[in-house]
């Protein structure tokens, strides 16, 4: 069985630093907010090319609190995608705003310029687009809407970790960018984790604050926050992967260059000439995606989905009042796309194995 996903390859090759880095904290004794989140915000923020990074529980709570020291709060409307993890919406409404949902581009799956500007009303506070399965938005012109019509802009960097549009990081086009370190990102940790980026000072405070109660100094608390701290292992794992991310991403371009080389009867994923694409995923088409799926899973290959439901077709977020085929482009996309293993340790032999498996699938399925 060749599984969708293994993260142990990267973890053995990792084991000597990351073992010491663990056994320093442990050392220490010194378990949450302490130096090495600090090392790890210093490095997080030093590779992006931005003065601030305030570490974070997860993902979701990154989004939420950039979102919240930007001013967003209840009666703002904020718009994203409805091709997404659930969690970006997830944080947006934990602050009270309400999501408004655009539809994305047929090629690269992200959210659509065009669409977006079509949602933007008086009520409209915020955009937060998604660089979804390590390929960028179209950023620019993303970032052009939002200064046009002074609004924040809070990049969703989840999957796309060292990604670049136009030669530049995401995450440094934004008021403030959110990342998780989920286990499987590009950057992941070894449990839950996520951080904020920003050039802004105001917002860097702002968020170092609610991330901790509102607390300015021990016991001193001048607005209401939460309790979504990095801890100190997580930080220090980090800051060991860290040092990798690029050589990872160039590992994974690399398998995808191979996939693109062997795969044929699908639609492989494109990438945007100006978009330096990281392959958190490899996402193909096809419109019997279920059956090829079946098929792959017969013959030993892991496959997932992402996303098969948008969220505005979600029975939880039905509330939200987007009709079946008000999101015509993502609903399309949701019934076709199939994301085919990816991670290192992944070999060129077994993507040539998937291919030929996947030929022999779509051989029985046209048959």
């Amino acid at each position: 069985m060749l599984a969708f996903n293994d993260l142990k390859p990267l973890h053995e090759y990792l084991a000597s630093e990351i073992n010491q880095s663990i056994h320093r904290v442990m050392e220490r004794g010194w378990f949450i907010l302490g130096p090495e989140v600090e090392a790890f915000e210093q490095a997080f923020a030093g590779y992006h090319g931005v003065k601030h990074a305030v570490g974070v529980a997860n993902g979701t709570d990154a989004i939420e609190i950039a979102l919240l020291a930007g001013g967003i709060g209840p009666g703002d409307e904020v718009i994203t995608v409805a091709h997404t993890a659930v969690a970006t919406v997830c944080a947006i409404e934990r602050t009270g705003a309400r999501p408004v949902l655009v539809d994305i581009d047929p090629q690269t799956y992200t959210m659509d310029p065009n669409a977006t500007a079509a949602a933007i009303t008086s009520r409209t506070r915020a955009i937060v687009p998604v660089h979804l399965y390590g390929h960028p938005a179209h950023i620019t012109a993303i970032a052009a809407l939002a200064e046009k019509h002074d609004l924040l802009l809070v990049e969703d960097c989840a999957q796309a970790h060292g990604a670049r549009f136009d030669g530049r990081l995401v995450g440094t086009y934004g008021h403030m960018a959110a990342f998780s370190f989920y286990p499987t990102k590009n950057l992941g940790a070894c449990g839950d984790g996520g951080a904020i980026i920003t050039n802004d000072q105001h917002y860097s405070d702002k968020a170092r604050r609610l991330r901790n109660y509102g607390q300015v100094t021990r016991y001193v608390h001048v607005e209401r926050g939460v309790n979504s701290r990095l801890d100190e292992i997580q930080a220090a794992i980090l800051s060991v992967k860290l040092k990798y991310l690029d050589q990872m991403n160039q590992n994974r371009r690399d398998l995808a260059v191979e996939y693109n080389r062997h795969l044929q009867g699908v639609k492989v994923p494109w990438a945007h000439p100006e978009a330096y694409h990281v392959y958190h995923l490899y996402v193909i088409r096809h419109p019997q995606r279920d059956q090829l799926a079946e098929s792959l899973k017969s013959q030993g290959i892991g496959t997932l989905i992402h996303y098969p439901i948008p969220i505005h077709l979600q029975e939880g977020y039905s509330d939200l009042g987007y009709a079946r085929g008000s999101l015509p482009v993502t609903e399309r996309v949701a019934k076709e796309i199939l994301s085919m293993p990816m991670y290192y340790g992944l070999k060129p032999e077994d993507i040539r194995v998937v291919a030929d498996r996947l030929a022999h699938s779509l051989e029985i399925m046209g048959g």
